[in-house]
């Protein structure tokens, strides 16, 4: 098991919650269609996310200086130790006052929310050598033009999963023909021509291929002939929620040694 421990700075630093499948927008979709690709609501759980703790109003004017981005609080007041024109050239910086430790060999992706969109800016990603760090990172967004932007109380302006960061050092991605490939190719073609037929018969309103509505192999796991694709498949995923450790537990090493 893989450990994230959050030090909190202060009392009033921000709620870390699990990472949430739903989305306005997909909601919105015809029968919320959306929720149907399996991988797109599994990366939507992936990690934690960092709210504000307080309406967050930040308006960019297009100049490059740290005075181009003016940042209140949603009632007008003073946003600072919360989020701050730190860099310039229209990043709106958020201050995560947590400083995160995690095992040897895992650090942080920080990042967005995955799969929400917001108007007018953009976050940024950073991976986070966690495991020896022992100050904070920033969370950043880019203005895409200038104009103002809104962080509702609560919304997520951050969003954290350990990584393995050394875990692509070995790999090497072959490109291969499927023909050399005979079992594989001999399956995806049988996956292809079973999802055009499908289709077909679902653009001709088939009464039970319309009441199926997709063929769910994905999102069950399992090949169409019934067998089961991975033993570990995932089909939902709700991450574990924050614990505050008892007073009376184990401490970690201090987070100033890099132990």
């Amino acid at each position: 098991m893989t450990k994230l421990v959050c030090y909190r700075l202060e009392e009033e630093a921000s709620d870390i919650v699990p990472g949430r499948a739903e989305r306005d927008w997909m909601d919105l979709t015809d029968e919320r269609f959306a929720y149907r690709c399996l991988p797109l609501t599994i990366a939507n759980s992936m990690g934690w996310e960092i709210l504000c703790p307080t309406g967050i109003v930040a308006e960019w004017n297009g100049e490059m200086g740290l005075d181009a981005i003016t940042v209140t609080t949603g009632d007008g007041g003073s946003a600072e130790g919360i989020a701050s024109s730190h860099f310039g050239h229209g990043v709106l910086t958020f201050h995560v006052r947590y400083l995160f430790r995690t095992d040897p060999g895992f650090g942080l992706w920080v990042r967005g929310v995955p799969n929400l969109p917001k108007d007018g800016i953009a976050p940024l990603e950073g991976i986070v050598e966690t495991d020896w760090l022992a100050f904070t990172f920033t969370m950043n967004w880019q203005f895409t033009r200038p104009g103002l932007v809104r962080f509702a109380q609560g919304e997520p302006f951050c969003f954290v999963t350990p990584v393995e960061y050394r875990a692509l050092d070995d790999v090497v991605p072959e490109v291969v023909a499927l023909d050399d490939a005979p079992e594989l190719r001999d399956t995806f073609r049988d996956y292809s021509r079973l999802r055009q037929e499908f289709n077909e018969r679902l653009r001709e309103g088939d009464p039970e291929t319309v009441r199926a509505g997709w063929q769910k192999w994905y999102f069950r796991g399992k090949t169409p002939s019934g067998e089961t694709g991975n033993p570990r498949h995932l089909s939902k995923l709700r991450v574990a929620a924050p614990r505050n450790r008892p007073a009376a537990a184990p401490r970690d090493p201090d987070v100033t040694s890099g132990t």
